[in-house]
């Protein structure tokens, strides 16, 4: 239940996921066929051009500590606003494609800067007791921007393709707006001591070391994630539309259904973590994840899109809150914050290099069902090494 003085907090992290990963790369994901079809550019562009924001999205989560440092984390947030709902509206009209290349390019470092620092600003704030209750409500900001995406960009394609861009705009004005104003009414919380017995899914072995074996087996695992994932969260619009010809509506439909399970996804991770613990939660999400991306490879028809699209939506941000608190329980909360600086650098980095080889692969083959066994491989290998993990700390602890 979020309680009303932490209004500001919430619509600050909520503000900052919707226009920095839902609207600013989650978006593009929907317009991709509609570019194509609109003469803007080929196949083999968009892709190209989807893998720039990627690449933003790497330079964005390298440089966010170091402005905020340098210049306040409020106002990089107010600037990283602006930038997305400026690269919208550069996005407006056909140009060259190297024009649109930078456009992309500093939606995914803005977009990065917000995700990374929306989140750390609010919760920072929030009292321990309550992290675990409003964490995971932030991050719902992500599945609610795909799927405004998915519903809004239908109805204004029908008078052009630039409209969906303006509408692009002004939603990511609005979350200026809101953002900024909850931004600036954020109070750092009075200290609280808060007893081990009342801070859940906090559980640690106390005095790990920081580079442990299953340490490096879960970060080898959470880059795996990032290689895999980026056949739905990129291509997935673009190959049931044309690849499949299946329509504009069709696709739009089913990328509705990842920006469902986008919002599911975070409310989930922090229940199951519970009923399950962290390793048991860790290997059923990548399991689930290798099963869902390699899904449209067996099954063609709505339901199995609909639920392999909803699964990975989940599993994308869902994903990510679950990784985060396992590696939590295997190091303890003191050297989280710098572990998960590592395994963030790291995710954005194989992700960028994921996008473009995947957008090479795409160009070579002419098709993007090689992309999906990809990723599938990819999942099934962190499978494994999360497996792996549990038995690597147990005698570590021993040790």
């Amino acid at each position: 239940m979020l309680h009303r003085n932490e209004l500001p907090l919430f619509l600050t992290g909520f503000m900052a996921t919707l226009s920095g990963v839902g609207l600013a790369r989650f978006a593009y994901t929907a317009l991709m066929p509609q570019m194509v079809h609109a003469g803007w550019f080929s196949g083999e562009q968009v892709a190209y051009l989807g893998a720039a924001n990627l690449l933003g999205y790497l330079i964005g989560a390298l440089a966010a500590a170091p402005l905020a440092e340098r210049l306040g984390a409020v106002r990089v947030l107010v600037v990283c606003w602006a930038a997305v709902a400026l690269s919208f509206a550069g996005c407006s009209q056909p140009q060259p494609m190297a024009v649109f290349f930078v456009w992309r390019l500093v939606s995914g470092v803005a977009g990065a800067t917000l995700m990374v620092l929306g989140p750390s600003v609010a919760m920072a704030a929030v009292a321990p007791a309550r992290r675990a209750a409003l964490g995971p409500l932030m991050f719902c900001g992500i599945g609610v921007g795909a799927l405004l995406a998915a519903t809004l960009g239908p109805v204004f394609a029908r008078y052009s393709l630039g409209a969906v861009w303006w509408a692009l705009t002004v939603l990511c004005l609005l979350a200026l707006a809101v953002g900024w104003r909850s931004a600036r009414q954020i109070q750092a919380p009075a200290p609280v001591v808060i007893q081990p017995s009342a801070t859940p899914l906090a559980t640690s072995m106390p005095s790990a070391p920081l580079w442990t074996a299953a340490v490096v087996l879960v970060m080898l695992a959470y880059g795996t994630d990032a290689f895999g994932f980026v056949p739905h969260t990129v291509f997935w619009v673009d190959y049931l539309d044309r690849e499949l010809q299946r329509g504009a509506a069709y696709a739009a439909t089913q990328w509705a259904f990842f920006g469902l399970g986008a919002i599911a996804g975070p409310l989930c991770a922090a229940y199951c973590a519970t009923r399950w613990g962290w390793w048991g939660t860790t290997c059923g999400a990548y399991a689930i994840k290798a099963t869902a991306i390699g899904m449209p490879l067996l099954w063609a028809s709505f339901g199995s899109h609909a639920v392999s699209g909803f699964l990975v939506g989940a599993l994308s941000p869902g994903l990510a809150a679950i990784t985060s608190g396992y590696l939590m329980q295997l190091i303890g909360p003191g050297r989280h914050k710098q572990m998960w600086g590592y395994a963030t650098a790291a995710f954005a980095l194989l992700q960028a290099l994921s996008g473009y080889s995947m957008a090479f692969l795409y160009t070579y083959t002419g098709s993007y069902r090689p992309l999906f066994a990809l990723g599938c491989a990819a999942l099934s290998l962190g499978v494994l090494l999360v497996l792996f993990s549990k038995a690597e700390a147990v005698q570590t602890q021993s040790a």
